[in-house]
């Protein structure tokens, strides 16, 4: 999944000597933003394997003619941060299900995690899968079944703090342009005297 932030032309930025203090600044950005999308995860609960925890990642870069953003996760992510309607109960998200419920064999290491797993009075695993129970007393056919009627409810855990963060970033990086274009005009006044 992928979100990118801002790509805007910088050409009279073009042969400054020295971006260091905008490319701090986007490292600052992006930095804020995968910390708090990761903290949001884990508060929400919604960090069972830590896989799509681990894949949050971005890259900041001040090119010569541009500035750019991108922001990285599982594919899955996007479902868990914007939601998805189930067939009875709808969210405001572009997502939705509608003839097929997720594969239940997928949900079973997530059932063991979450303690979900049904057990035996000596607490060994008793039978979950379709195999051993059959197709209807499955817990994740059940479980299956419950996310493609009710969805999966917005966490918002990646585009709060994005929002957040980049209400005030076009402002930041004008003050960082502006510190940086200083700083060349300082080196090339002392050079030219």
């Amino acid at each position: 999944m992928d979100f990118n932030c801002w790509h805007s032309s910088t050409k009279w930025y073009d042969n400054m000597l020295d971006k260091e203090e905008t490319q701090e600044t986007l490292d600052k950005f992006r930095k804020y933003v995968i910390q708090q999308a990761k903290s949001n995860l884990s508060k929400s609960k919604k960090n069972t394997s830590k896989k799509l925890y681990n894949s949050i990642n971005g890259v900041s870069k001040v090119n010569p003619n541009s500035i750019s953003l991108y922001f990285e996760m599982l594919d899955y992510g996007l479902y868990q941060d914007k939601g998805v309607s189930g067939k009875k109960k709808k969210y405001n998200t572009p997502y939705k299900y509608t003839n097929k419920m997720p594969p239940p064999n997928k949900l079973d290491k997530w059932i063991v995690r979450k303690g979900l797993a049904p057990r035996d009075t000596k607490g060994r695993f008793t039978g979950r899968s379709i195999s051993s129970v059959g197709f209807a007393k499955s817990i994740s056919f059940l479980i299956a079944r419950s996310i493609y009627m009710n969805g999966i409810k917005p966490s918002l855990f990646f585009t709060k703090p994005f929002r957040k963060y980049t209400q005030d970033l076009p402002i930041v990086i004008a003050e960082a342009l502006r510190i940086d274009a200083d700083k060349f005009f300082e080196v090339t006044i002392k050079t030219n005297r």
